[in-house]
This record gives structure tokens, sequence and C-alpha cells, in this order.
């Protein structure tokens, strides 16, 4: 039976700890920054956006720094000008990524952009006193480098609390933030302890410097991918909906007419129109009106939910488009009247049609608008069915 021996022992921790640990370590990292740097490269070129552009620079920098750390891992190097720029380009890099989040959901006022050009002021001095500390101090090489660096790592570490104190509430994910800073907080005092408390590095605090960045830098990107989902998502409900009802837009609703149409289903169209909606906001207020606007869309919607999609085409009209054959509409419109009547304080006159052969979306649509004028000019508060030529009434 095979004996461990030391030799075992260092190939092993070499594996996990060493150089080669370092660059596995260091090259992970650099594929989820490569993959963050994509999605926010084609956003900013997409969108202009100022925090994309802040994602853009902070990523960059940091894949810099892990090439400066793998650079200074192949040569063994431990201080020097790749030390010190790799440590510059750190604290550069975990500045711009947290004013990245903080934009993506803030927009940025004069005195966040003073803090962040003061915050790099800090670091670009201590990269400066570092450069210098040899003509301002005597002693030792190694205590000068010591002595050097150790400012810009306690920088480090007072950014991470500033970071947690300040940021988490004025954004959304704060807890997977905060999860985030925790572990950055962890990896970076693993680092502290390693290189200015102890004679030889400890396994365990080795082990959570070189890979709790991992996880990181995971958070992270989770953190960025699901904030700009949800930032695109509400840019296109923005583009598709009636920002005071919520009901979709003119045009959403003509084009998936037009598209149910073109595949051939049969579809139908209730048009409706608030009764003397001009009296009410002439004698009411135009906040009386909007309020009636959103009671009627608030049935519609509910009405619609699960056989048809409602939208706003328009001032006081709003329609219903209805993809549902089976359903019968002058139940479903009589349905839809009598419910704004009692719930909403107004009332509605209501025309409806159904698809037919060779008619297209817009002709669908404007013979629920004919039927709905029939309704409104022979009593209003009524609905009307669409018959070539004329307007049969459903309910007087």
């Amino acid at each position: 039976m095979r004996t461990t021996t030391v030799e075992d022992n260092l190939n092993v921790s070499e594996l996990f700890i060493g150089a080669y640990a370092r660059l596995y370590a260091y090259t992970g990292i650099l594929v989820v920054l490569a993959m963050i740097l994509v999605m926010s490269v084609r956003l900013f070129a997409s969108r202009k956006r100022k925090a994309y552009l802040s994602l853009t620079v902070s990523i960059v920098v940091f894949i810099a720094h892990y090439a400066a750390m793998i650079g200074l891992s192949l040569s063994g190097a431990t201080s020097g000008w790749g030390d010190l720029a790799a440590q510059t380009l750190l604290i550069v890099a975990f500045i711009t990524i947290n004013r990245a989040i903080y934009q993506l959901y803030n927009s940025t006022k004069k005195r966040h952009h003073l803090y962040f050009y003061l915050s790099l002021l800090t670091a670009a001095a201590l990269a400066a006193f570092r450069l210098n500390v040899r003509f301002l101090f005597d002693g030792p090489p190694e205590l000068l480098d010591t002595l050097g660096r150790i400012g810009g790592d306690l920088y480090l570490l007072l950014l991470v609390f500033v970071f947690f104190i300040a940021i988490p509430n004025q954004i959304g994910s704060r807890h997977a933030y905060m999860s985030g800073l925790a572990i950055f907080f962890m990896s970076h005092l693993a680092h502290l302890i390693n290189h200015y408390m102890l004679e030889e590095p400890a396994v365990a605090l080795t082990l959570t410097e070189l890979y709790a960045p991992l996880f990181y830098y995971f958070i992270l990107f989770v953190l960025l991918f699901e904030r700009i989902v949800e930032l695109m998502q509400a840019s296109y409900r923005t583009a598709i909906t009636d920002g005071l009802t919520g009901l979709y837009n003119r045009r959403f609703l003509l084009s998936k007419t037009e598209q149910y149409i073109r595949y051939g289903y049969t579809v139908s169209v209730l048009f409706s129109d608030i009764d003397n909606f001009k009296k009410l906001n002439d004698t009411k207020g135009h906040q009386a009106g909007d309020e009636a606007l959103k009671d009627v869309a608030r049935i519609m919607m509910e009405e619609a939910e699960e056989i048809g999609l409602a939208g706003r085409f328009g001032g006081e009209e709003m329609v219903v488009l209805v993809t549902d054959s089976s359903l019968n509409m002058a139940k479903f419109c009589e349905k839809v009247r009598a419910r704004i009547e009692a719930e909403a304080g107004v009332t509605v006159s209501i025309g409806f049609s159904k698809s037919g052969a060779n008619v297209t979306a817009e002709q669908l649509i404007a013979q629920a608008d004919q039927a709905m004028y029939k309704a409104k000019t022979t009593g209003k508060n009524k609905v009307v069915k669409y018959t070539a030529g004329k307007g049969a009434a459903v309910k007087t």
C-alpha cells in the first residue's frame, strides 16, 4: 500500500494554492468577466446608457487587473511595477463597477460624480505614495514595499464598507449585492491577514483569497443580468403600452390583429367609447376623467385576460381584440358594458365586429368603430353589432 509522501503533499498544495492554482482561479474569473463584457458592450452599443459605459469600463479594468496578476504569477514577482499596476487596477475597477450598479437603478447627480472622481483621485494618490515611498522613508526594501502596498489594500477594505452602507438601499436585488460585497470582503480580508499578519500564508486563507472572487463575480454576473433583463422588459413594456391605463397601445394592438388575421384565425373586435367624457372633464376636472379611464381600463383588462388583448385606441376609446372564436360576442360585450356602468361611474357605447374573408385588420377595427358610432348616436350606453350597411342594436 502506497503511503503519502512529503512530495505528494507538496504537489497537492501546489495544485490548490500554488502558482498553478492562481492561474486556474484567475482564468476562471476572466471567463466570467468576458461574459459580462460581451453583454455590456452590446448593450452600450445599442442603448448608449451611462450605466452600460461604466459597466464596460469597469470590466475592462478588471480584466486588465487579472491579466497583470497572471503575469505576476508566471514571473514569480511579488512587488514592483507589475504589482503596483495590479493593485491600482483592482481599486479602480471596484469603484467603477459599484458606480455602474448604482447607475443601473438611479440617475447620477453632480455629487455622485464628485464622489466617484474623489475616490479615483485617492487611489491615484495612494499609487503615487507607493511609487515614492523609498524616497520618503528610510528602511529595508521589504518593509518599504509593505508600507507602500498596505495603503491601497486598506483603502480597498474601506471602500467595501462604504459601498455596503451607501448602495444597497438605493438598488434592487440588494441582498444579492450585499452577499457579493460580503464575499469580496472575506477574500480581501484573507489577503490582508496572509500578507501582513502571518509569516507563512495559511492554507484556508489562501483558498479563500483565490477562489472566493469566483463566487463574487458570478453573483455580479447574475445581478447585472437580472437587472438588464428587467430594464429591457420595462423598455419593451413602455413601447407597447399606454402610460396612463396600462393597456396595450394602438400600434401594438393593430399589429397583433394583423398577425392573427394573416395566419387565418377568426377574431372579433370590441370597440368602446366612454359616453359624455368631455362633459366629465369639464365639470369634474381632468383628474376625474383620468380615474374613469383607469377604471374602465381595469375592467377591460380583467375581462380580456383569458380570451384576448385589451388596448387604448386613443382618447377615451378602448378596444378588446378577442381571439377566442367560440365566445358569444354579444353577451361578452353586454357583460363589459354592464360592469362599467356598475363599477366605473360612467357608461360606454360599444360596437363589435367579427373577421371575415378579405377583411383587413384596419377594416375590422373600422367596422367595430362604425357599430360603436351607431350605438353612440342611437341613445348611448348600449351594444351594437356591425352588419354591412347598417347596425343592428343588440341592447338598448
